[in-house]
């Protein structure tokens, strides 16, 4: 469709057009989305903390990836929030093992 665009892994096809959220409406919606993590429904408050770009709720989300072995998406929500010491931390975990494999070739 035109004008219309969906993310591709890290990048960002296109542009995207951010709705704006008024101060009452992002906190409302953020209560919704720890209710939702709360209660173990993680797509549905993902959808709800990358909308309202809630900083805690995207580390949360990337702690739960990581530890359910979701790398990728770890990192994902840990970029988005930013939590930098977190991202940084995986992606010197994951330079030790592509080293160790080098090593062992």
């Amino acid at each position: 469709m035109p004008g219309k665009s969906k993310p591709a892994g890290f990048l960002k096809t296109g542009s995207e057009k951010k709705q704006v959220l008024s101060s009452s409406q992002r906190s409302a919606l953020i209560r919704r989305g720890n209710e939702f993590f709360n209660r173990g429904e993680y797509e549905t408050a993902k959808k709800i903390f990358v909308t309202t770009s809630y900083s805690d709720g995207l580390i949360r989300m990337g702690d739960y990836y990581k530890k359910k072995g979701n790398t990728i998406e770890a990192l994902k929500m840990y970029r988005m929030a930013p939590a930098k010491e977190k991202f940084d931390q995986i992606l010197e975990q994951t330079a030790a093992i592509l080293s160790r494999w080098l090593e062992e070739e």
